[in-house]
């Protein structure tokens, strides 16, 4: 049975791991760990087979006595927002397997503060599921209230970002026309609306909310051929792409040519960085994971600004944005975390932030991107090979030369380049990343990993 939990939440296959039996435990293990009363909200992705997931969910929720807050199809930084900024809403329920394949649906939790759980609260949570059920009697039920303005509340209070808000009458001057792919699922609405607010035009590709992916839904490359397509049939000044839940965004230049999605993290950090006057009550520090491309350290180096690197998972991001007091951080998968909206990985602030640097700087996306510095990054996964600590230990004698950080799995870092190794989040494999300056190193760094783990190169 596929089940994988981890600061991602819980994922499964739809009938095989992810059954009703595992939703209503869950469920009930959430609802026993959140404070006394307050909503709790729900919301969910738009893959299908969502729905039976909702409504098991939302009734286990009433069950347990918990009023739910029901925002049905939304992104899941929308669900985060919400959270965060309703003080009678003591939690969060997201019903999203995020980047993973069509079959593939999941569980994400939120606390009062609309961010998901850190390491000891998913242990509670995980503690919490052995324990016996205990449900409320007739007369303790807890209420349903529908929610239909929650992505309108999302976009209002992107659009309220002081950096954002200064520049709209500039954005909305540029009369730019987007394409939108997101993937037929929460993106269909929040994306192009949140354009047309900036005084877009905008051409939906794939955005009919059914949950049926066109595409593999992780927005890389390799899978955006259709919106790249779009983009030079109708002559558009780029194209939009998210992930099924909508925390996540890849762009597509104006000449078609897709934006290397690491580069999304360093735009948005980059509109910070050049735009604020004052990050104030912030600090000049940008926070990304131990994946992310050096390019943000390049640019950020130009700013005087600091760099902090956390693991992978937008939890452990969030916790040492809070720690350090950054302005700005996020993955380099395509998140991007703007606390001045909210403390979650959302690809609507992505959207906005970059728009207000191209407004700014009165150039299109491809010659702000050939701006950028140039690396070569190998992103692969592997089946997991025995024990990791055994394997970091023969690791560290191939690469005796480079600083050594154990912070996530292990990462092998020279000056120009570093590879890390990693179990991942949210499938049972382990991921390699590398980056160089230049093609040849990258491919060296992977093969001598390969080479180690005994995986064909």
């Amino acid at each position: 049975m596929t089940l994988i939990r981890s600061v991602s939440g819980v994922r499964g296959i739809v009938g095989e791991g992810l059954i009703p039996e595992v939703v209503t435990s869950y469920l009930s293990a959430f609802a026993d760990m959140l404070p006394e009363g307050g909503w709790v909200a729900v919301g969910r992705d738009g893959r299908r087979g969502g729905e039976w997931i909702e409504r098991i969910a939302v009734g286990t929720l009433q069950a347990k006595g918990r009023s739910v807050a029901n925002l049905q199809q939304v992104p899941t930084p929308t669900v985060q927002l919400f959270v965060e900024r309703f003080p009678d809403v003591v939690g969060g329920v997201v019903i999203t397997a995020s980047h993973n394949p069509a079959q593939w649906n999941g569980l994400k939790f939120l606390n009062a503060d609309g961010v998901f759980l850190s390491q000891s609260e998913n242990h509670r949570l995980w503690e919490l599921l052995e324990k016996a059920d205990a449900y409320r009697p007739w007369n303790q039920i807890g209420t349903e209230r529908i929610v239909d303005d929650a992505i309108q509340s999302h976009i209002e209070a992107v659009l309220a970002v002081p950096v954002i808000a200064e520049r709209r009458e500039r954005i909305t001057e540029q009369n730019w026309t987007v394409v939108v792919d997101a993937v037929n699922a929460a993106g269909s609405v929040a994306v192009p609306a949140l354009l047309q607010r900036l005084g877009c035009q905008v051409i939906p590709l794939y955005c009919d909310g059914t949950g049926n992916f066109p595409h593999t839904p992780e927005p890389l490359p390799q899978h955006l051929t259709a919106l790249q397509q779009a983009v030079v049939a109708h002559q558009a000044d780029f194209g939009v792409a998210v992930d099924p839940d909508a925390d996540r965004l890849v762009l597509v230049d104006n000449t078609g040519s897709p934006v290397w999605e690491e580069y999304t993290v360093v735009l948005a950090a980059l509109a910070v960085m050049q735009l604020k006057q004052s990050v104030l009550p912030y600090q000049p520090v940008v926070v990304v994971n131990q994946s992310t491309t050096q390019a943000v350290d390049d640019v950020a180096a130009q700013y005087g600004w600091r760099v902090e690197r956390s693991p992978v998972g937008e939890i452990n991001v969030v916790q040492k944005m809070k720690h350090t007091g950054a302005a700005v951080g996020g993955e380099g998968s395509g998140g991007v975390i703007l606390p001045d909206c909210h403390y979650g990985r959302d690809s609507l602030v992505g959207i906005a932030l970059i728009l207000t640097l191209l407004a700014d700087q009165q150039v299109d996306l491809a010659t702000v991107v050939q701006q950028l510095p140039r690396y070569v990054m190998r992103k692969l996964k592997v089946p997991a090979h025995g024990e990791f600590q055994r394997v970091a230990e023969r690791l560290q004698t191939v690469f005796r030369d480079a600083a050594t950080d154990f912070t996530d799995g292990v990462k092998f870092r020279w000056k120009d380049r570093w590879i890390h190794l990693r179990p991942s989040n949210t499938e049972p494999i382990w991921r390699i990343i590398a980056e160089a300056p230049d093609e040849q190193t990258v491919t060296q760094l992977v093969a001598q990993v390969q080479q180690a783990l005994g995986v064909a190169v």
